[in-house]
């Protein structure tokens, strides 16, 4: 749903004309009174550096430039909102005031605009701002409430101007708002959804990864617990059935057990629950997880200094009612994170004393839960629109998997890339769709080889893949048989334009690239 936001026309200002609606001889209010700030009978230029809407006045934060040329920042209150860069002159009546004397022009560049140019910003440019004040303006009783807001433009050409908007509904200071140019003088507000708001996800991502820890070292812990013990039966059982789900690397090779693996790795727990399809709780990785916390948790001893981290207790003190708190997380893990989030780098937590303690079994499960909700963050923040105003998806997940007796955990990322619909010139109903471009990348260590990232790309059948190795015996291994690999793929019907072996990492950013173009999609 969208509200029409409207600029109203400004009065163009001159250095000697006073701004609409701000008295000539207006006192802002010290909030820290100073004592001779200004000499008597002199004056300063002052200029707005930050506004701010208390319950009753404004408060802003001044630069003064002295006669003697010396600056300084001073706190002010004021019944009148001021935009961001206004000049001022102003001189000091008493310790704890200042009389605005002369109502300078505001500069070209800090007057609040009184219309916008499409050719800085064509209509449907989407603008983001944040608000800084709100008030309301004086109606008649026939008339509808009408909201005057100033808002600093974060984006665009206009990054920094203030614009003055009027509203139907307030807008709340402080808020991040979203609006798209539809004329000169009208925006259209576009709500701002969960996941495309980056600072909320931003915020929660990093919580996130700031208490995650590897999954090994929860299922390493669980493998060392002695077979008998003195553990709840309830809590054994689903040690159990945890441990006897990890599949082997060679399981993995079956694309049935893969897609098993992919399924049950936590990322689509929300999704089923919200599906109705409660039947795949049991062998989910994040169900378990919080299961095993909730099971954890009345063994604990009743110590009040004991605070196994937030992660465990935020998750856990809301058992059993597992399901719902699963659901709640949806609101967690349905803002847009940083980009860059794979792999996730290992982090082992340190054991206190009794690695085979219940405390410590809950912080490592905490940590492993909180590793899993970073992928699904990190996921998010990968999915949305490209530059080039294609669609992005991004699947981001973790599968622990046995090597012999190791544990390893398997990471893997899935992007689907889909142009844009275009319509034909002979029928606009006539829609051509381009072929899905579709990326993987794998992340593991496995010993002896080191750790290990691939990266392939896949459309219309065409396969091309990068290969990296830290260690060069390994990298050696993998070129020596670089033409098997081909040849294996080429038997699974894929056309294999491009297949190398690098001795490192991949190249860091926003999105690793590789050194070639894989396909020519116009071919």
């Amino acid at each position: 749903m969208k509200s029409d936001i409207t600029i109203p026309p400004i009065l163009p200002a001159n250095p000697a004309s006073v701004r609409p609606g701000v008295a000539s001889a207006q006192v802002l209010k010290l909030l820290s009174p100073l004592d001779g700030l200004i000499s008597p009978g002199q004056s300063a230029q002052a200029q707005v550096l930050s506004l701010k809407q208390g319950d009753a006045s404004f408060q802003l934060l001044l630069k003064l430039t002295l006669d003697s040329g010396r600056q300084t920042n001073v706190q002010v209150s004021s019944l009148q909102p001021f935009a961001l860069g206004t000049l001022l002159n102003v001189s000091q009546s008493s310790a704890g005031s200042l009389a605005i004397s002369i109502q300078q022009a505001l500069s070209s560049a800090a007057a609040p605009l009184s219309r916008l140019d499409l050719q800085q910003v064509p209509a449907g440019t989407l603008l983001q701002g944040k608000v800084l004040s709100t008030q309301v303006l004086a109606q008649t009783a026939a008339q509808p409430t009408v909201y005057r807001s100033l808002v600093s433009v974060l984006n665009s050409a206009l990054s920094t101007r203030t614009l003055t908007l009027d509203s139907a509904q307030p807008l709340r200071v402080g808020s991040l708002l979203s609006a798209q140019v539809e004329d000169a003088h009208t925006l259209n507000f576009v709500p701002l959804s969960g996941r495309q708001d980056q600072l909320a996800l931003a915020q929660q991502l990093a919580a996130q990864q700031s208490r995650q820890g590897s999954l090994q070292g929860l299922l390493n812990a669980l493998q060392k617990l002695a077979p008998g013990g003195d553990l709840p039966a309830p809590l054994r059982a689903s040690i159990d059935t945890l441990l006897a789900g990890l599949p082997t690397a060679p399981q993995l090779s079956s694309p049935d057990t893969l897609k098993t693996a992919l399924l049950n790795s936590g990322a689509f727990l929300e999704a089923n629950l919200l599906n109705g399809q409660t039947q795949t709780l049991t062998p989910d990785m994040k169900a378990t997880l919080l299961r095993l916390i909730a099971q954890i948790m009345p063994g604990l001893p009743a110590n009040p200094n004991f605070n196994p981290g937030i992660a465990a207790s935020t998750q856990a003190q809301a058992m059993p009612t597992f399901v719902r708190n699963a659901l709640g997380m949806l609101g967690q893990v349905s803002a847009k994170p940083q980009t860059g989030g794979f792999p996730l780098p290992s982090r082992t937590l340190h054991s206190g004393d009794g690695e085979d303690s219940l405390e410590n079994l809950l912080k490592l499960a905490a940590a492993a839960l909180s590793r899993l909700q970073s992928h699904q963050l990190s996921s998010l923040e990968q999915s949305g629109r490209s530059a080039e105003g294609n669609l992005l998806t991004t699947w981001q997940l973790e599968i622990p998997m046995r090597n012999a007796h190791d544990i390893v955990p398997l990471q893997v990322k899935f992007q689907r890339e889909d142009p844009p619909e275009k319509e034909t010139a002979d029928s606009p109903e006539t829609r051509t769709i381009k072929d899905q471009l579709w990326r993987v990348e794998l992340a593991f260590d496995l010993t002896p080889l080191g750790p290990l990232h691939v990266q392939a790309q896949l459309i219309r059948g065409s396969l091309s893949g990068q290969l990296w190795a830290e260690r060069v015996y390994t990298a050696e291994l993998i070129a020596s048989q670089l033409g098997h690999l081909r040849q294996r793929l080429s038997d699974a019907g894929l056309s294999v334009t491009d297949l190398d072996c690098h001795l490192g990492t991949p190249p860091q950013g926003g999105h690793t690239p590789l050194e070639q173009r894989w396909v020519d999609e116009t071919a």
